[in-house]
């Protein structure tokens, strides 16, 4: 996700410059150093170079490594943006050592193809100009859009942040049902994945919502009403409401468990 956001900063007009990463894998940041991008394997030599600290490590780890730049963080206050899931402000603050600015982003994975959807959460100390500064990097990879109360990062989480994986796990169903009714592998992925995106273009670019273009489609007593009719007798619409109450109650958890350091 580091590499899809500092790619998407450069292709949308960000100077290499303006940019610096940080890996403990100093192979990982070859592309960027290749392209005039400072690097560095310190995490601290990062820090004196940023304005904004962008966070994407694994949550399980990102007090470990946080704690030791508390000091430096406390004298050069920079605005954190933290992409690591489940791990509150407060903690972050806390890890470096006391009041800082935090914003909280949920993006998901197809920022890795600049069509990402991520949600923003800032606190107190985050200014105006720095809720335009964080706006401007996760825009670069896709849409970003601000929650006002922290606790509907769970939401956002359950939404888009995993919801990349609902749609895969549709797009293999129907390809495997399309086999299932007599089509090849190689016609059944290209049929239902064309569909997908023709589906979504659809939704984004229409002047009305895609419950009524569902309703277009569906003749009464036709080959598509048949089809809802099933899934709606199977209950799909409350699976969907309970599945992403599981997700955005995990994430919850999550926060509670690794922020507890």
């Amino acid at each position: 996700m580091a590499s899809a956001l500092a790619g998407g900063m450069l292709a949308r007009g960000f100077k290499p410059a303006q940019l610096a990463l940080a890996d403990s894998n100093a192979i990982q940041l070859e592309p960027f150093k290749a392209r005039g991008v400072f690097t560095t394997t310190d995490n601290a030599e990062l820090l004196k170079r940023a304005d904004v600290l962008v966070l994407a490590v694994k949550p399980q780890v990102l007090g470990a490594v946080l704690k030791p730049l508390a000091a430096q963080a406390q004298e050069k206050q920079p605005l954190v943006l933290s992409i690591a899931a489940g791990i509150t402000a407060a903690s972050i603050e806390r890890w470096l050592g006391g009041s800082l600015p935090v914003v909280r982003a949920m993006p998901n994975t197809p920022a890795l193809v600049h069509a990402g959807a991520a949600g923003m959460y800032a606190n107190e100390q985050v200014s105006p100009a720095q809720r335009r500064l964080a706006e401007s990097i996760l825009a670069a990879v896709g849409i970003a859009l601000w929650v006002e109360r922290e606790e509907l990062i769970d939401a956002v989480t359950a939404v888009s942040g995993s919801g990349p994986a609902y749609f895969f796990y549709v797009m293999e169903a129907m390809m495997a049902a399309g086999q299932s009714l007599g089509l090849d592998e190689k016609t059944a992925r290209a049929l239902t994945l064309q569909t997908a995106l023709g589906a979504a273009q659809m939704a984004i670019t229409a002047d009305v919502e895609p419950a009524e273009l569902r309703r277009r489609v569906t003749s009464p007593g036709g080959t598509t009403q048949a089809a809802v009719a099933v899934l709606d007798q199977a209950g799909l619409r409350q699976t969907f409401e309970q599945a992403l109450a599981a997700c955005a109650a995990r994430g919850g958890e999550l926060a509670r468990e690794l922020g507890a350091e």
